[in-house]
């Protein structure tokens, strides 16, 4: 795990403050997920929860139909399956690696032990309510904004989480079909919204989808802050 100033924590870690979530990132058990590899799936018993350290994740759910809508992302200083863990229900959504990522894994006993110890069950109680928004799917959050500015504001949020000590922090790991299904939007207008992002310089030329000008890329996004 790098080491981080107070400055650079998000997500839950950030309410924590560094010096009770370096005593979080110690408990329970570590676990190492590879890129596409699920760390949860809906469905399953939620039986523990788990304390993201490296790596970022998408949070998905499974429709009627039978396809799976992107709720969020999330990234190192956030917590996944905290919902569910302990309470004898079954997993809302599918976590999924979008690339490596580390955490670790504790049992809600665990869990409520350390926020008993450290005072900080109204910090989780903070960090709860803003992530109630997540049980609307991204693309009903979006359904308002062109297609270009869906894309920016969620390539920006994906930069965002990375790792800034990463040389591929500007690389956004998903594929087009998978930008697609999380925007509501066909391959086809995707496609187009990419080349024209390319030809303006936002993102790089060539098959990956990497980000050349951030401050272009916040300027196209609007609404969404990078820090």
């Amino acid at each position: 795990m790098h080491d981080h100033d107070d400055a650079d924590l998000r997500g839950f870690a950030e309410l924590l403050g560094e010096r009770r979530w370096r005593l979080l990132a110690t408990r329970g058990g570590i676990r190492h997920y590879k890129p596409g590899e699920a760390l949860l799936r809906q469905g399953e018993m939620g039986s523990f929860l788990l304390v993201l350290l490296q790596g970022r994740v998408k949070v998905l759910a499974g429709d009627s139909e039978g396809s799976e809508l992107l709720l969020s992302l999330r990234g190192p200083g956030d917590l996944v399956g905290e919902m569910a863990a302990g309470r004898c229900t079954p997993r809302t959504a599918t976590v999924v690696a979008l690339e490596k990522c580390t955490a670790r894994t504790l049992t809600r006993a665990e869990f409520d032990r350390f926020l008993e110890e450290q005072g900080a069950r109204a910090t989780y109680a903070d960090y709860l309510v803003g992530k109630l928004s997540e049980t609307v799917p991204y693309q009903v959050q979006q359904v308002h904004f062109p297609p270009r500015q869906r894309l920016a504001r969620l390539f920006l949020e994906v930069v965002r989480l990375a790792d800034p000590n990463r040389p591929d922090c500007y690389r956004i790991p998903f594929s087009q079909d998978a930008l697609a299904k999380a925007l509501g939007l066909v391959r086809s207008t995707v496609a187009e919204q990419i080349r024209t992002m390319r030809a303006d310089g936002v993102l790089t030329p060539g098959p990956r989808l990497v980000v050349a000008n951030i401050r272009a890329l916040a300027d196209d996004a609007r609404a969404v802050r990078l820090e």
